[in-house]
């Protein structure tokens, strides 16, 4: 796991929200090089706060004559094929894409490809068109975490009653493989109450659909929650809050402030952390290779349904109560200060974080 650091790159928002242009200290006295970011929602607080600031970081510090072309999709695919368009006019040599679908940003690559320009598919697999390379974790062991740290969070009391299993968007190849590494773990070993993708990983979307499906179960017990990221685990906890229910264990990922704070007090049993900023510097770097015509293997391959893209897979790591200060403390991805404000201080103190 590696180290993060505290330091954060402003950034310049446009008047649309949806654009930023970030300029590296070019030198030389010719015009910079232009990568494109294109990442695909805020709803995930993620992109925002770690993918954008730690890429641009790092391709700054490697190539100080490049620009980063930063712009947010909104959840938007058409949005987002007209943005790599406007990138790729405006002369982006590299594009570093989070595809909002994964099989309409084909049309995305195929853009970039007809005007000789590489595309790194990052955090998310462009599906059934040939994409340069790939950089992520292994989602499905995203999965796998997931349903291992369920069942050990109910015991005999996987058999005892029946959990609701909330996916994320059925329109991105990670919650495919999220759901598959789950469904693997939990298949035969839990009884599923009710099922459900969720739009565009919209918390909203999930807590509504919560929300709805609860009084329709009325009678049975519901013992826990698969939920494949903490915007869905949030809303289901707060769903059922309102509904009057008992806390139950449930899942995340991404490590979020606000839900490791869930995790310490009881509301959530476990995230899954993975280590954005090694994910975005290994794309910069990957990115800062492209500029300069190297063309690095990767260290493994995956099948996207158009052939083998050469691949960079991390590892993710689950997080509990009980590891959060071994983890996200210990790398500095969030810092004791932001996770025990207020009424976190106790719960804090009593998981050993200072």
């Amino acid at each position: 796991m590696r180290r993060a650091f505290a330091a954060v790159l402003a950034v310049a928002l446009l008047a649309s929200g949806c654009t930023e242009t970030l300029k590296t200290d070019a030198t030389g006295g010719g015009p910079a090089v232009r990568v494109a970011l294109l990442l695909p929602e805020r709803k995930a607080s993620r992109y925002e706060a770690g993918d954008q600031p730690y890429f641009a970081q790092k391709l700054s510090e490697l190539c100080p004559g490049c620009t980063v072309d930063y712009r947010n999709a909104e959840q938007n695919a058409a949005t987002q094929l007209q943005q790599a368009k406007d990138a790729l006019d405006q002369g982006a040599k590299v594009l570093v894409l989070t595809p909002v679908d994964s099989v309409a940003a084909g049309e995305i690559v195929t853009e970039a490809s007809n005007r000789g320009v590489p595309v790194i598919s990052y955090d998310r697999l462009v599906l059934k068109t040939a994409v340069d390379y790939y950089i992520s974790f292994d989602n499905a062991k995203v999965g796998a975490l997931q349903a291992q740290a369920l069942l050990t969070a109910l015991g005999p009391k996987a058999s005892q009653g029946e959990i609701l299993w909330i996916n994320g968007s059925p329109t991105d190849n990670n919650a495919t493989l999220f759901k598959q590494g789950a469904h693997a773990g939990l298949d035969g070993k839990v009884k599923v109450a009710a099922e459900s993708d969720t739009a565009e990983w919209n918390p909203d979307n999930a807590r509504a659909w919560t929300a709805g499906i609860l009084p329709t179960l009325r009678g049975r017990t519901i013992v826990g929650v698969y939920a494949a990221n903490d915007g869905t685990a949030g809303a289901a906890i707060a769903a059922m809050k309102a509904a009057g229910m008992p806390a139950v264990p449930v899942t995340g990922q991404d490590a979020e402030t606000a839900a490791l704070q869930r995790i310490l007090v009881g509301e959530q049993y476990m995230t899954v952390y993975k280590a954005i900023r090694a994910e975005a510097e290994a794309a910069a770097a990957l990115a800062d290779d492209l500029v300069r015509g190297r063309r690095p293997p990767g260290t493994s391959t995956v099948d996207n349904g158009a052939g083998q893209v050469p691949s960079i897979l991390l590892d993710p790591v689950a997080v509990t109560k009980e590891t959060i200060a071994g983890t996200v403390i210990k790398d500095g991805f969030v810092t004791p200060g932001a996770l025990c404000a207020g009424q976190y201080a106790d719960a804090c103190r009593a998981a050993g974080i200072g």
